[in-house]
Protein backbone atom coordinates (compact mmCIF):
# COMPACT_ATOMS: atom_id res chain seq x y z
CA UNK A 1 0.00 0.00 0.00
CA UNK A 2 1.33 3.42 -0.88
CA UNK A 3 1.51 5.79 1.94
CA UNK A 4 -0.98 8.17 0.03
CA UNK A 5 -4.08 5.66 1.11
CA UNK A 6 -2.12 4.13 4.30
CA UNK A 7 -2.28 7.62 5.80
CA UNK A 8 -4.94 9.34 4.48
CA UNK A 9 -6.56 11.39 7.09
CA UNK A 10 -9.68 9.31 8.23
CA UNK A 11 -11.54 12.19 10.28
CA UNK A 12 -11.77 16.23 10.19
CA UNK A 13 -9.68 15.99 13.48
CA UNK A 14 -6.57 14.60 11.20
CA UNK A 15 -6.87 17.34 8.60
CA UNK A 16 -4.03 19.93 9.50
CA UNK A 17 -4.55 23.41 8.18
CA UNK A 18 -8.20 23.82 6.69
CA UNK A 19 -9.98 24.46 9.68
CA UNK A 20 -12.74 27.33 8.54
CA UNK A 21 -12.64 25.15 5.02
CA UNK A 22 -13.88 21.94 7.34
CA UNK A 23 -16.26 24.50 9.51
CA UNK A 24 -17.83 25.84 6.28
CA UNK A 25 -18.39 22.20 4.79
CA UNK A 26 -20.00 20.91 8.03
CA UNK A 27 -22.25 24.05 7.95
CA UNK A 28 -23.28 23.38 4.58
CA UNK A 29 -24.15 19.98 4.81
CA UNK A 30 -25.76 20.51 8.42
CA UNK A 31 -28.25 22.92 7.09
CA UNK A 32 -28.60 21.86 3.72
CA UNK A 33 -31.73 22.72 1.81
CA UNK A 34 -31.24 26.41 3.64
CA UNK A 35 -29.01 27.66 0.84
CA UNK A 36 -27.67 26.38 -2.08
CA UNK A 37 -27.59 22.80 -2.83
CA UNK A 38 -23.65 22.67 -4.04
CA UNK A 39 -20.43 23.44 -2.59
CA UNK A 40 -17.10 24.34 -4.91
CA UNK A 41 -14.12 23.25 -3.19
CA UNK A 42 -11.61 24.69 -5.32
CA UNK A 43 -7.60 25.03 -4.83
CA UNK A 44 -3.92 23.81 -5.90
CA UNK A 45 -3.75 19.86 -6.43
CA UNK A 46 -2.92 17.74 -3.77
CA UNK A 47 -4.19 20.11 -0.82
CA UNK A 48 -6.72 17.57 0.24
CA UNK A 49 -9.98 18.56 -1.64
CA UNK A 50 -10.99 15.11 -2.71
CA UNK A 51 -10.44 14.09 0.99
CA UNK A 52 -12.53 16.39 2.44
CA UNK A 53 -15.52 14.95 0.90
CA UNK A 54 -15.28 11.64 2.10
CA UNK A 55 -14.05 12.28 5.24
CA UNK A 56 -17.46 14.96 5.28
CA UNK A 57 -19.12 11.61 4.32
CA UNK A 58 -17.73 9.13 6.75
CA UNK A 59 -18.29 11.56 9.69
CA UNK A 60 -22.26 12.15 8.59
CA UNK A 61 -22.84 8.33 8.07
CA UNK A 62 -23.45 9.13 4.63
CA UNK A 63 -22.79 6.94 1.37
CA UNK A 64 -20.60 9.24 -0.94
CA UNK A 65 -21.55 8.68 -5.32
CA UNK A 66 -18.77 10.20 -7.07
CA UNK A 67 -18.29 11.51 -10.65
CA UNK A 68 -15.80 12.63 -12.50
CA UNK A 69 -14.88 15.08 -15.39
CA UNK A 70 -14.96 12.01 -17.57
CA UNK A 71 -18.64 11.52 -16.64
CA UNK A 72 -19.80 15.27 -17.64
CA UNK A 73 -19.14 14.71 -21.16
CA UNK A 74 -22.86 15.08 -22.12
CA UNK A 75 -26.09 15.17 -20.63
CA UNK A 76 -26.81 11.88 -21.61
CA UNK A 77 -24.18 10.74 -19.85
CA UNK A 78 -24.98 12.80 -16.87
CA UNK A 79 -28.98 11.27 -17.29
CA UNK A 80 -27.86 7.87 -17.03
CA UNK A 81 -25.33 8.62 -14.24
CA UNK A 82 -26.02 11.25 -11.81
CA UNK A 83 -29.90 11.81 -12.32
CA UNK A 84 -30.83 8.57 -10.98
CA UNK A 85 -28.15 8.49 -7.64
CA UNK A 86 -29.87 11.98 -7.10
CA UNK A 87 -33.25 10.42 -7.20
CA UNK A 88 -32.73 6.99 -5.09
CA UNK A 89 -32.09 6.80 -0.95
CA UNK A 90 -29.31 5.16 0.04
CA UNK A 91 -29.66 1.51 1.05
CA UNK A 92 -26.98 1.05 3.59
CA UNK A 93 -26.19 4.50 5.52
CA UNK A 94 -28.43 7.52 6.69
CA UNK A 95 -27.42 10.20 4.07
CA UNK A 96 -25.49 10.72 0.81
CA UNK A 97 -23.18 13.13 -0.38
CA UNK A 98 -22.56 13.64 -4.07
CA UNK A 99 -18.90 13.50 -5.53
CA UNK A 100 -18.35 15.67 -8.65
CA UNK A 101 -14.77 16.06 -9.06
CA UNK A 102 -11.94 17.85 -11.12
CA UNK A 103 -14.99 19.68 -12.64
CA UNK A 104 -12.29 21.99 -14.44
CA UNK A 105 -12.02 19.07 -16.68
CA UNK A 106 -15.07 19.45 -18.65
CA UNK A 107 -13.54 20.34 -22.18
CA UNK A 108 -14.67 22.66 -24.93
CA UNK A 109 -15.93 20.15 -27.02
CA UNK A 110 -18.53 18.93 -23.89
CA UNK A 111 -22.01 18.97 -25.15
CA UNK A 112 -24.51 19.97 -22.67
CA UNK A 113 -22.48 18.57 -19.55
CA UNK A 114 -22.18 21.65 -17.63
CA UNK A 115 -26.01 22.62 -18.41
CA UNK A 116 -27.36 19.10 -17.56
CA UNK A 117 -25.14 19.23 -14.23
CA UNK A 118 -26.97 22.43 -13.15
CA UNK A 119 -30.50 21.02 -14.09
CA UNK A 120 -29.56 18.53 -11.12
CA UNK A 121 -28.62 20.55 -9.08
CA UNK A 122 -31.51 22.51 -8.69
CA UNK A 123 -33.60 19.76 -8.18
CA UNK A 124 -30.91 17.77 -6.19
CA UNK A 125 -32.21 16.40 -2.55
CA UNK A 126 -28.70 15.68 -1.48
CA UNK A 127 -25.69 18.01 -0.85
CA UNK A 128 -23.60 17.92 -3.83
CA UNK A 129 -19.11 18.81 -3.38
CA UNK A 130 -17.53 19.55 -6.05
CA UNK A 131 -13.98 20.46 -6.80
CA UNK A 132 -11.47 21.91 -9.27
CA UNK A 133 -8.04 23.46 -9.38
CA UNK A 134 -9.23 26.37 -11.09
CA UNK A 135 -12.75 27.38 -10.60
CA UNK A 136 -12.24 30.64 -12.39
CA UNK A 137 -12.29 29.60 -15.85
CA UNK A 138 -15.59 31.40 -17.79
CA UNK A 139 -17.36 28.56 -19.03
CA UNK A 140 -17.72 27.50 -15.00
CA UNK A 141 -19.29 31.12 -14.27
CA UNK A 142 -22.80 29.68 -14.60
CA UNK A 143 -21.31 26.78 -11.80
CA UNK A 144 -20.35 29.59 -9.53
CA UNK A 145 -23.04 31.55 -9.85
CA UNK A 146 -25.38 28.34 -8.46
CA UNK A 147 -23.02 27.04 -5.48
CA UNK A 148 -21.16 28.22 -2.87
CA UNK A 149 -17.53 28.88 -3.12
CA UNK A 150 -14.90 27.16 -0.66
CA UNK A 151 -10.77 27.80 -0.96
CA UNK A 152 -8.64 25.15 0.07
CA UNK A 153 -5.96 26.63 0.69
CA UNK A 154 -1.96 26.04 -0.06
CA UNK A 155 -0.64 24.04 2.48
CA UNK A 156 2.54 25.62 4.97
CA UNK A 157 5.63 23.97 4.74
CA UNK A 158 5.80 23.75 8.05
CA UNK A 159 2.38 21.87 8.20
CA UNK A 160 3.78 19.13 5.91
CA UNK A 161 7.11 19.06 7.31
CA UNK A 162 5.22 18.13 10.31
CA UNK A 163 3.11 15.12 9.14
CA UNK A 164 6.42 13.53 6.78
CA UNK A 165 7.91 13.30 10.43
CA UNK A 166 4.27 11.88 12.12
CA UNK A 167 4.74 8.92 8.95
CA UNK A 168 8.26 8.31 9.80
CA UNK A 169 7.76 7.73 13.48
CA UNK A 170 4.90 5.12 12.78
CA UNK A 171 6.96 3.35 9.75
CA UNK A 172 10.06 3.67 12.33
CA UNK A 173 12.45 5.48 9.68
CA UNK A 174 14.92 7.95 10.25
CA UNK A 175 15.26 10.60 6.90
CA UNK A 176 17.26 13.90 8.19
CA UNK A 177 15.73 17.04 9.04
CA UNK A 178 16.99 18.77 6.32
CA UNK A 179 15.92 16.20 3.40
CA UNK A 180 12.39 16.16 5.08
CA UNK A 181 12.49 20.27 5.25
CA UNK A 182 13.99 19.96 1.31
CA UNK A 183 10.85 17.62 0.89
CA UNK A 184 8.38 19.78 2.07
CA UNK A 185 9.46 22.97 0.47
CA UNK A 186 9.79 21.67 -3.10
CA UNK A 187 6.19 20.04 -2.88
CA UNK A 188 4.52 24.07 -2.58
CA UNK A 189 1.61 22.45 -0.66
CA UNK A 190 0.95 19.40 -2.39
CA UNK A 191 1.13 17.33 0.49
CA UNK A 192 0.51 14.17 -1.56
CA UNK A 193 3.62 15.08 -3.45
CA UNK A 194 5.56 15.45 -0.51
CA UNK A 195 4.25 11.89 0.79
CA UNK A 196 5.65 10.27 -2.23
CA UNK A 197 8.45 11.79 -2.42
CA UNK A 198 9.21 10.72 1.15
CA UNK A 199 8.41 7.06 0.45
CA UNK A 200 10.09 7.11 -2.30
CA UNK A 201 13.59 8.99 -0.70
CA UNK A 202 13.09 6.60 2.76
CA UNK A 203 14.06 3.27 0.38
CA UNK A 204 17.18 4.77 -0.52
CA UNK A 205 20.23 3.22 1.65
CA UNK A 206 22.45 6.89 1.01
CA UNK A 207 20.06 10.13 1.65
CA UNK A 208 23.64 12.37 0.95
CA UNK A 209 23.65 12.77 -2.43
CA UNK A 210 19.95 13.64 -2.09
CA UNK A 211 19.27 17.35 -3.80
CA UNK A 212 16.06 19.13 -5.04
CA UNK A 213 14.75 20.61 -7.90
CA UNK A 214 12.17 23.16 -8.38
CA UNK A 215 8.86 22.37 -8.83
CA UNK A 216 7.25 24.06 -12.08
CA UNK A 217 4.06 24.60 -10.51
CA UNK A 218 2.00 27.11 -12.10
CA UNK A 219 -0.45 29.75 -10.23
CA UNK A 220 -3.37 31.31 -11.62
CA UNK A 221 -4.22 34.91 -10.73
CA UNK A 222 -6.83 34.57 -8.42
CA UNK A 223 -4.82 32.51 -6.40
CA UNK A 224 -1.86 35.03 -6.58
CA UNK A 225 -3.89 37.83 -5.51
CA UNK A 226 -5.67 36.02 -2.64
CA UNK A 227 -2.51 35.26 -1.27
CA UNK A 228 -1.60 38.77 -1.50
CA UNK A 229 -4.61 40.64 -0.07
CA UNK A 230 -5.30 37.85 2.39
CA UNK A 231 -2.36 36.38 4.08
CA UNK A 232 0.39 38.25 5.73
CA UNK A 233 3.22 39.46 4.00
CA UNK A 234 6.23 36.55 3.77
CA UNK A 235 9.04 35.93 1.56
CA UNK A 236 6.95 33.51 -0.67
CA UNK A 237 5.42 36.11 -1.72
CA UNK A 238 8.23 37.50 -3.56
CA UNK A 239 8.54 35.14 -6.51
CA UNK A 240 4.51 34.81 -6.77
CA UNK A 241 3.93 36.72 -9.99
CA UNK A 242 6.79 34.83 -11.85
CA UNK A 243 4.62 31.39 -11.82
CA UNK A 244 1.74 33.31 -13.21
CA UNK A 245 1.45 32.67 -17.05
CA UNK A 246 0.28 36.78 -17.68
CA UNK A 247 2.30 39.95 -18.96
CA UNK A 248 3.32 41.71 -16.40
CA UNK A 249 1.39 44.51 -17.37
CA UNK A 250 -1.26 43.10 -17.09
CA UNK A 251 -0.72 41.52 -13.95
CA UNK A 252 -0.46 45.32 -12.84
CA UNK A 253 -4.13 45.95 -13.90
CA UNK A 254 -5.40 43.24 -12.36
CA UNK A 255 -3.99 44.59 -9.06
CA UNK A 256 -5.38 47.51 -9.44
CA UNK A 257 -8.42 46.89 -10.15
CA UNK A 258 -8.86 44.86 -6.85
CA UNK A 259 -7.09 46.20 -4.38
CA UNK A 260 -10.69 48.68 -3.29
CA UNK A 261 -12.16 44.84 -3.02
CA UNK A 262 -10.03 43.97 0.54
CA UNK A 263 -8.36 47.48 1.63
CA UNK A 264 -9.80 50.34 2.96
CA UNK A 265 -9.06 53.68 4.42
CA UNK A 266 -5.35 54.10 5.19
CA UNK A 267 -4.68 50.35 3.62
CA UNK A 268 -6.07 51.54 0.40
CA UNK A 269 -4.03 54.88 -0.11
CA UNK A 270 -0.84 52.92 0.98
CA UNK A 271 -1.89 50.13 -1.74
CA UNK A 272 -2.14 52.69 -4.16
CA UNK A 273 1.42 54.67 -3.12
CA UNK A 274 3.20 51.20 -3.73
CA UNK A 275 0.95 50.73 -7.27
CA UNK A 276 2.56 54.10 -8.19
CA UNK A 277 6.04 53.73 -7.44
CA UNK A 278 5.45 50.13 -9.66
CA UNK A 279 4.35 52.71 -11.94
CA UNK A 280 7.29 54.75 -12.15
CA UNK A 281 9.31 52.34 -12.11
CA UNK A 282 8.28 50.67 -15.29
CA UNK A 283 8.12 53.51 -17.06
CA UNK A 284 11.75 54.09 -16.25
CA UNK A 285 12.32 50.72 -17.51
CA UNK A 286 10.61 50.97 -21.01
CA UNK A 287 12.19 54.77 -21.54
CA UNK A 288 15.41 54.21 -20.23
CA UNK A 289 15.76 50.24 -20.88
CA UNK A 290 16.96 50.15 -16.87
CA UNK A 291 15.89 46.57 -16.73
CA UNK A 292 17.78 45.80 -13.30
CA UNK A 293 14.67 47.82 -12.20
CA UNK A 294 12.18 44.94 -12.92
CA UNK A 295 13.07 43.56 -9.22
CA UNK A 296 11.89 46.45 -7.64
CA UNK A 297 8.77 46.55 -9.57
CA UNK A 298 8.11 43.38 -9.07
CA UNK A 299 8.71 43.62 -4.86
CA UNK A 300 6.69 46.73 -4.63
CA UNK A 301 3.68 44.49 -6.98
CA UNK A 302 3.78 41.61 -4.38
CA UNK A 303 5.77 41.96 -1.14
CA UNK A 304 4.32 45.77 -1.06
CA UNK A 305 0.70 45.72 -1.84
CA UNK A 306 0.54 42.69 0.93
CA UNK A 307 2.40 44.50 3.52
CA UNK A 308 0.01 47.49 3.07
CA UNK A 309 -2.43 45.95 4.94
CA UNK A 310 -2.18 46.10 8.85
CA UNK A 311 -4.09 42.28 9.73
CA UNK A 312 -4.95 38.78 7.65
CA UNK A 313 -8.47 39.13 5.44
CA UNK A 314 -10.49 36.53 6.35
CA UNK A 315 -13.35 35.68 4.14
CA UNK A 316 -13.89 35.04 0.15
CA UNK A 317 -13.72 38.09 -2.29
CA UNK A 318 -14.55 37.38 -5.69
CA UNK A 319 -12.21 39.65 -7.93
CA UNK A 320 -13.01 40.95 -10.93
CA UNK A 321 -11.00 41.06 -14.24
CA UNK A 322 -9.59 44.85 -14.81
CA UNK A 323 -11.99 46.97 -17.10
CA UNK A 324 -9.18 48.46 -18.76
CA UNK A 325 -8.22 45.18 -20.25
CA UNK A 326 -11.48 45.75 -22.14
CA UNK A 327 -10.84 49.13 -22.30
CA UNK A 328 -8.15 49.20 -24.03
CA UNK A 329 -8.70 46.06 -26.49
CA UNK A 330 -11.72 48.44 -27.72
CA UNK A 331 -9.46 51.35 -28.45
CA UNK A 332 -6.88 48.69 -30.04
CA UNK A 333 -10.09 47.70 -32.41
CA UNK A 334 -10.84 51.33 -33.32
CA UNK A 335 -6.85 52.17 -33.95
CA UNK A 336 -7.09 48.96 -36.57
CA UNK A 337 -9.72 50.26 -38.56
CA UNK A 338 -8.39 53.60 -38.74
CA UNK A 339 -4.93 52.70 -39.47
CA UNK A 340 -6.14 49.84 -42.19
CA UNK A 341 -8.29 53.27 -43.83
CA UNK A 342 -5.65 55.57 -43.35
CA UNK A 343 -3.27 52.84 -45.53
CA UNK A 344 -5.61 52.45 -48.45
CA UNK A 345 -6.23 56.20 -48.82
CA UNK A 346 -2.61 56.40 -48.52
CA UNK A 347 -2.00 54.00 -51.29
CA UNK A 348 -4.50 55.31 -53.40
CA UNK A 349 -3.33 58.92 -53.43
CA UNK A 350 0.50 58.63 -52.96
CA UNK A 351 0.97 60.23 -49.59
CA UNK A 352 2.72 59.22 -46.47
CA UNK A 353 0.04 57.22 -44.05
CA UNK A 354 1.63 59.17 -40.94
CA UNK A 355 0.49 62.24 -42.69
CA UNK A 356 -2.99 60.76 -43.24
CA UNK A 357 -3.30 59.75 -39.64
CA UNK A 358 -2.38 63.16 -39.04
CA UNK A 359 -4.74 64.76 -41.18
CA UNK A 360 -7.77 62.17 -40.58
CA UNK A 361 -10.57 64.41 -39.25
CA UNK A 362 -10.58 66.50 -42.20
CA UNK A 363 -9.80 63.16 -44.75
CA UNK A 364 -12.76 61.80 -42.72
CA UNK A 365 -15.06 64.63 -44.51
CA UNK A 366 -13.94 63.65 -47.75
CA UNK A 367 -14.17 59.85 -47.31
CA UNK A 368 -18.26 60.21 -46.93
CA UNK A 369 -18.52 60.14 -50.52
CA UNK A 370 -20.12 56.56 -51.13
CA UNK A 371 -17.90 57.19 -54.45
CA UNK A 372 -14.91 57.34 -52.74
CA UNK A 373 -15.81 54.88 -50.36
CA UNK A 374 -16.17 52.06 -52.96
CA UNK A 375 -13.41 53.35 -55.09
CA UNK A 376 -11.06 52.47 -51.77
CA UNK A 377 -12.84 49.37 -51.64
CA UNK A 378 -13.63 50.20 -47.80
CA UNK A 379 -14.72 46.97 -45.67
CA UNK A 380 -18.57 47.41 -43.54
CA UNK A 381 -16.55 47.53 -40.50
CA UNK A 382 -14.15 50.43 -41.77
CA UNK A 383 -17.76 51.96 -43.31
CA UNK A 384 -19.22 51.77 -39.75
CA UNK A 385 -16.58 53.26 -38.14
CA UNK A 386 -16.35 56.24 -40.54
CA UNK A 387 -20.17 56.39 -39.89
CA UNK A 388 -19.60 57.04 -35.65
CA UNK A 389 -20.52 60.15 -35.22
CA UNK A 390 -17.62 60.84 -32.67
CA UNK A 391 -14.15 59.61 -33.73
CA UNK A 392 -12.12 57.69 -30.74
Amino acid sequence: MTWIEKYRPKSFNEIKGQELVIEKLKSFIKYFGTGKKAIILHGPPGAGKTTLAYIAARETNSEIFELNASDLRNKDKLQEILKPALEQRSLIKKWKIILVDEVDGISAVDRGGLTELLSLIASSSYPIVITANDIWDSKLAPLRRNAEILQVKEINYNIIKGILFDILTKEKLFVHNDIVTGIAVRAKGDIRAAINDLQSISKLKDHSSITFDERNKETDIFNALRLIFKEKPRNEILSIFDSVDMPIDNIILWVEENIPSEYKGEELARAYEILSKVDLFKGRIYKQQYWRFLIYENILLSYGISASKKMVKPGFTSYKKPSRILKIWMNNQRTAKKKSIAQKYANHVHVGEKRVMKEFPIIKQILKNQKIREELKLSEDEIAYLDKPVDF
